[in-house]
C-alpha cells in the first residue's frame, strides 16, 4: 500500500446550509452559503458552490471570478476560488486567495483549513526543494489546521484538514478521529468519507474502504478522488472490471492525476492488457516522475513479456530521480541475478541495505548474490575478500536491529556457510512461512545439505495455488540453477489457467542450462584429461555454475583443484568443500566410498592450514 499512503486527496467544502432571502439575493432565488463564509454572499458564489457540488472545478471558478469582479474585497469569494484552484492542483492561484482572505479576516477558518490543506497539494511537486522540506511543510499545515479548529470547532472541513495532515505524517488513528470528527459535525460532508476511505485504504482495509467511498459519491458524483479510492478498493479485492469503470470516470474528472493513472495501469495488467498498462504506467511518470510504483509495474510487464535487461532500463530510470529507493535497488538486484550480472546485484543490494540496514529482503538478495558467485568462482573460498566481508558486516548489522526476524538470521547463515564457518541451522527458528522456507533451502545448500534444501522447495511448491506464485517460486530456482525444482515448478505453473505458454519458455530455458552445464562438463573433462589443469579449473566452476547440483561436475573441480600446480590454502580448501558437496549429492554411494572422499576433505583442509601457518611465519 506504499503507493496508495502517496496520495492526498485535497477537497474543497460541499455541504452547503440554506440563508435567509434578506442577506443580498432576491427572495425568488434559493440561497446557501458555507458553513465559513460570513456576511453577505452573492449570487455568483452561491453557483459557484453549486458547480463545485457537481466536481465542476473549472467551472465553480469562472462564477468565483465574477463575483470577484464585481467586488474584489468579496473574502467568501476568495476562499471559494482558493478551494476550486486547489481542487485543480493550481497550488499558486489559490494561495494567493487564501492569503487575500485572511488578510482582511486573519482567523477566518476556511481559509486557514484551505491553506493547510493546499500545503499537502504542494508535497505533490517534483521539485528537490519541496520534497527535502517535507517536514517542515506537514508541521506548518498542522499549524494552520489547528488555528482553523481553534477559530472554529463547529467547522468539519477544519477537522478534515487536520485528519489528511495526520494521514501525510503517518498518524492514522488519530487521523481517523479528526475525520470522525468532521462527518459527526455534518452528516453529509463528501470530502470526511474519502478521507476516512482513504486511511482505510492505506489500512489494507478495501471493504471497509469501499463503504466510506460509496457515502461520498452518493453525496458529491463529482468527486474524482472518491471515485478513484473506490476503484482501488475494488481493485485490492479483485473486482477488476468494477475497478476499471471507477477509474475511469475518475479519470475523465481529473485527467492530471498520477494516481488514478497508476492504477488504471495496475488494473489494466490484472487484465493482461500490457500494452494499456504500460501506457498509463507511462502517463503516472509524466505526471509525476518521482513515482516508484509506476516504475516498478512498467518493470512487472516487461519482466512477464522476459524483457529482463529492459526491465532494468526502466528500473534504473527510476533511480535516476529517487538514488535511495530500496524497492528500487531490490528489484534491480532480483532482476540483475536472473541475467547473470552478480555484481551490479550485489551493488544494489548493498546500497539498499545502506539505506534501510534491516531490509530483509534486500539481506536475502545480496546472500544470494554471493551464493551464486561462489559457485562461478571460488565456493567456499572467500577468506580475506574485503567485498565479501563487508557484506558480512552489514548482514551482521542487520541481524543486531531485527535479532528475531529469522529470514536476516537465516541470511547470516547463509553467508557465514560461505565463509567456510560449521553453522548449527538448528539454533535458528524454524521457517514458519514460504519466504523463510526459501532461506532457509538456500542456507541449507550453502552447507551442502541438499536433501533437506529439496524438502523446503518441495513444501514451498505443495503451497503454490496460483500462477503468479509458482512462476515467482520456477524463476528464483532457476536463477540459482536449481534445475530439477525449477523444472518441477514450471510444470505446476503450465497446470494454472494462462501460464501455459510462459511456463514453456521457462522450460526450455531449463532445458538450455542443462545443455550449458553438460556442455562445460564436457569440456572441462576432456581439459582435465589432456593436463590442462589452469582451464580445467575454470571450465569445471562453469559447470558447477550451471548445475550445483552435478555431482560429476563437483568431483571433477575437486580432483582439479586438488591437482592444481603448487595449489594455494583457498584451492586446498575449496577442493574439500567440493569432494564434501560430491558425497552430498550421491546418496546411493557406498558408506566406505563416503567416508573415503569424507576422510581425504579432511586431510585437505589440514594440508591448507599448515600452508596458512607456513605462509605466516
Amino acid at each position: 500500500m506504499k503507493n496508495q499512503k502517496q496520495l492526498l486527496t485535497v477537497s474543497a467544502s460541499i455541504a452547503i446550509t440554506a440563508i435567509s432571502a434578506s442577506l443580498f439575493l432576491p427572495t425568488s432565488v434559493e440561497a446557501s452559503s458555507r458553513r465559513f463564509y460570513k456576511g453577505t454572499i452573492s449570487q455568483s458564489v452561491v453557483m459557484a458552490d453549486r458547480m463545485m457540488q457537481k466536481g465542476k472545478y473549472a467551472d465553480a471558478a469562472k462564477y468565483y471570478q465574477a463575483a470577484l469582479k464585481r467586488n474584489p474585497r468579496d473574502t467568501n469569494a476568495n476562499i471559494g476560488y482558493g478551494m476550486a484552484l486547489a481542487k485543480q492542483f493550481k497550488i499558486d492561484g489559490a494561495d494567493d486567495q487564501f492569503n487575500k482572505a485572511l488578510s482582511r479576516d486573519p482567523n477566518n477558518p476556511g481559509a486557514l483549513a484551505g491553506k493547510a490543506l493546499n500545503m499537502l497539494n504542494k508535497l505533490q511537486s517534483s521539485s528537490n526543494t519541496i520534497r527535502k522540506n517535507k517536514d517542515n511543510i506537514l508541521k506548518e499545515a498542522e499549524a494552520q489546521a489547528q488555528r482553523a479548529i481553534d477559530a472554529d470547532k463547529q467547522i468539519p472541513e477544519a477537522y478534515y484538514a487536520m485528519g489528511m495532515v495526520y494521514k501525510e505524517q503517518g498518524r492514522m488513528q488519530e487521523a481517523t478521529a479528526q475525520l470522525q470528527r468532521a462527518v459527526q459535525l455534518d452528516p453529509k460532508y463528501s470530502d470526511g468519507y474519502t478521507g476516512l476511505g482513504m486511511i482505510q485504504l492505506a489500512q489494507n482495509n478495501p471493504a471497509a474502504a469501499s463503504g466510506n467511498f460509496n457515502k461520498s459519491i452518493k453525496l458529491n458524483s463529482g468527486d474524482w478522488s472518491a471515485h478513484y479510492g473506490l476503484g482501488q478498493a475494488l481493485l485490492m479485492q479483485g473486482k477488476t472490471d468494477a475497478a476499471l469503470k471507477e477509474l475511469n470516470i475518475a479519470q475523465y474528472q481529473f485527467p492530471n492525476s498520477w494516481p488514478v493513472r497508476l492504477a488504471l495501469g495496475s488494473a489494466f495488467e490484472k487484465q493482461g492488457n500490457t500494452v494499456a498498462a504500460v501506457r498509463e504506467y507511462q502517463e503516472s511518470i509524466r505526471i509525476k516522475p518521482e513515482n516508484p510504483a509506476a516504475y516498478l509495474g512498467i518493470s512487472n510487464v516487461r519482466e512477464v513479456r522476459g524483457d529482463l535487461e529492459l526491465s532494468i532500463a526502466e528500473l534504473r530510470s527510476g533511480l535516476e530521480l529517487m538514488p535511495n529507493n530500496t524497492d528500487l535497488l531490490t528489484r534491480i538486484g532480483d532482476q540483475s541475478l536472473r541475467v547473470d550480472k552478480v555484481d551490479d546485484a550485489i551493488k544494489a543490494f548493498e546500497t539498499a541495505l545502506s539505506t534501510d540496514p534491516g531490509n530483509a529482503r534486500a539481506a536475502d538478495g545480496l546472500t544470494t548474490a554471493y551464493y551464486m558467485k561462489a559457485q562461478k568462482e571460488t565456493t567456499g573460498g572467500y577468506f580475506g575478500d574485503n567485498d565479501f566481508d563487508n557484506a558480512l558486516s552489514m548482514i551482521d548489522r542487520a541481524v543486531q536491529m531485527n535479532p528475531n526476524d529469522i529470514r536476516l538470521r537465516l541470511a547470516q547463515a547463509k553467508l557465514r556457510a560461505l565463509a567456510g564457518e560449521d553453522l548449527d541451522l538448528s539454533k535458528i527458528a524454524q521457517p514458519t512461512n514460504d519466504g523463510e522456507r526459501i532461506s532457509y533451502a538456500q542456507a541449507l545448500m550453502a552447507q551442502n545439505r541438499f536433501t533437506e534444501a529439496d524438502s523446503q522447495l518441495k513444501m514451498v511448491l505443495a503451497n503454490t495455488n496460483n500462477t503468479k506464485q509458482a512462476f515467482a517460486l520456477a524463476d528464483m530456482e532457476l536463477m540459482i540453477r536449481d534445475l530439477d525444482n525449477a523444472q518441477a515448478a514450471y510444470s505446476k505453473a503450465a497446470t494454472f489457467p494462462g501460464g501455459a505458454q510462459r511456463a514453456q519458455r521457462g522450460l526450455a530455458q531449463v532445458a538450455k542450462a542443462r545443455e550449458t552445464a553438460r556442455r562445460s562438463l564436457t569440456l572441462a573433462t576432456d581439459e582435465a584429461r589432456k593436463g590442462m589443469k589452469g582451464s580445467a579449473v575454470d571450465t569445471f566452476h562453469d559447470a558447477v555454475a550451471a548445475n550445483p547440483k552435478s555431482a560429476p561436475a563437483r568431483i571433477g573441480l575437486a580432483k582439479a583443484l586438488e591437482d592444481a600446480p603448487k595449489a594455494t590454502p583457498v584451492q586446498l580448501r575449496e577442493s574439500a568443500f567440493q569432494y564434501r558437496a560430491y558425497v552430498a549429492l550421491s546418496p546411493t554411494m557406498p558408506p566406505k566410498e563416503q567416508e573415503r572422499f569424507l576422510s581425504k576433505a579432511e586431510k585437505l583442509d589440514t594440508k591448507a592450514g599448515k600452508r596458512e601457518r607456513r605462509a605466516r611465519s
